[in-house]
């Protein structure tokens, strides 16, 4: 397994709200472990809601015990739940942080099995000859899109994009998303937050991913890409080779 992470402040804002985390080390009953977090709340909360999510869910996996947490979607979901009374009972008990929250995606790999967890609209594709999102956006113009109120990728869609319906922390309870894919050939795992996909096209994405260069270059085009396209945000990327075409 090769991988990769790295966050950049952007062009346009003064503080990094984006947290990563990144192990391919074993992080308690997981084989490893990637977190993309990107806060929301105002500079100083947005950036607290971050990092308080990316490291309160890695020592809660590090320390789970019990049948709940056995299989890797049920700790990563047990994971996320428990973060999310955190940050809530936090935002409620500091006027600073009331109303902060966080974005948060999240996966492990076993025996080329992906599995991912999300709230918000921080993404996870999965890039082979093509690229794939396998989260779904928590957002307004995505529900628009499913009730077809609204064309994706439409004028409309991109002004609206940023008002999420979902996030870690706003409320008492949180429902995530679980996601299980099997890992085929010579397949990328990308993380990232929104400052990356509001930025470049899934198509110039996958263009850049499908050179196959060095992990690192290749994660560092993406941010310089966002930037170069306008860098109106902070930009979050994890690069994960699992390395599957090697079985």
């Amino acid at each position: 397994m090769l991988t990769y992470a790295l966050t950049d402040v952007g062009l346009h804002r003064s503080v990094n709200q984006d947290s990563v985390f990144w192990s391919e080390q074993s992080v308690g009953r997981l084989p490893n472990l990637f977190i993309v977090a990107d806060g929301m709340g105002g500079h100083k909360a947005g950036d607290y809601a971050s990092s308080l999510a990316v490291r309160r869910m890695t020592e809660i996996i590090k320390n789970a015990e019990g049948p709940e947490t056995a299989d890797p979607a049920s700790l990563l979901k047990y994971a996320v739940n428990q973060v999310n009374g955190e940050v809530f009972q936090a935002a409620s008990e500091n006027e600073d942080y009331q109303g902060m929250g966080t974005t948060l995606v999240a996966c492990t790999v076993d025996n080329c099995v992906l599995t991912a967890v999300n709230v918000g609209d921080s993404r996870l594709y999965v890039c082979g000859d093509q690229i794939s999102q396998i989260t779904k956006d928590h957002s307004l113009v995505e529900e628009m899109v499913e009730q077809g109120a609204l064309e994706k990728d439409s004028y409309g869609y991109r002004s609206r994009k940023n008002i999420i319906t979902r996030a870690v922390g706003v409320q008492e309870m949180v429902d995530p998303d679980i996601f299980q894919v099997k890992l085929t050939g010579n397949q990328w795992i990308l993380m990232c937050s929104d400052g990356l996909t509001n930025m470049v096209e899934d198509r110039e994405i996958g263009e850049i991913l499908q050179d196959r260069a060095d992990i690192r270059q290749s994660a560092e085009r993406l941010v310089r890409q966002a930037n170069e396209n306008g860098g109106s945000d902070n930009i979050a990327v994890i690069l994960i080779n699992p390395e599957c075409n090697r079985e």
